[in-house]
């Protein structure tokens, strides 16, 4: 029983600082990249190649495009320079646990702070929060059904062990779509 008990304390979930690092900036990269998409159907809605849905003159929506362009510049400049973790470890089932808590608790934090920081009557800013919801809300369904595929099917194939960061950024972006 004393071994069980012991065993137990050695083998706890511990947040490797790399991995948190890892999904802190698959998160920016798949927000910046959200946004940059953004940015680009204002300009296309101030262009007048779609019809008008949020800008009322054409000023406006080139003025909100450029904006939304530095900012999601900016988004995606945070984990190039700062975070520099390119890489998912999701061999032992220890880290799967540690990636698909860390992506939750992710998602949390940035949906809270985001629904917090930017409160808004402007048609723009709840954009910008309905495509952080998206993001977030894809960081709690998909990622973690995706982490547990790739942590199945990863030891097979060879591709999924050596791209699986970008293999994740790929479907993150791809299912936040669905949620938009």
């Amino acid at each position: 029983m004393q071994y069980e008990v012991s065993k137990l304390n050695r083998n706890n979930i511990s947040f490797n600082r790399n991995q948190v690092f890892s999904v802190i900036g698959l998160y920016c990269f798949v927000l910046g990249t959200s946004l940059l998409g953004f940015s680009v159907y204002l300009f296309l809605e101030s262009s007048g190649f779609v019809s008008q849905i949020f800008i009322s003159w054409s000023g406006q929506g080139l003025f909100w495009s450029l904006i939304t362009f530095f900012v999601s510049l900016f988004v995606l400049f945070i984990p190039v320079e700062f975070l520099n973790e390119y890489f998912i470890e999701n061999r032992s089932f220890k880290d799967l646990l540690t990636n698909v808590i860390s992506v939750i608790f992710v998602s949390l934090f940035f949906l809270v702070v985001l629904q917090i920081l930017l409160r808004n009557q402007n048609v723009f800013i709840n954009e910008y929060l309905a495509v952080a919801r998206a993001v977030s809300f894809s960081g709690f369904i998909s990622i973690p059904l995706v982490l547990f595929i790739f942590h199945s099917f990863g030891k097979n194939l060879y591709l999924i062990d050596k791209y699986s960061y970008s293999l994740i950024l790929v479907i993150w972006i791809l299912s936040t779509q669905v949620f938009l």
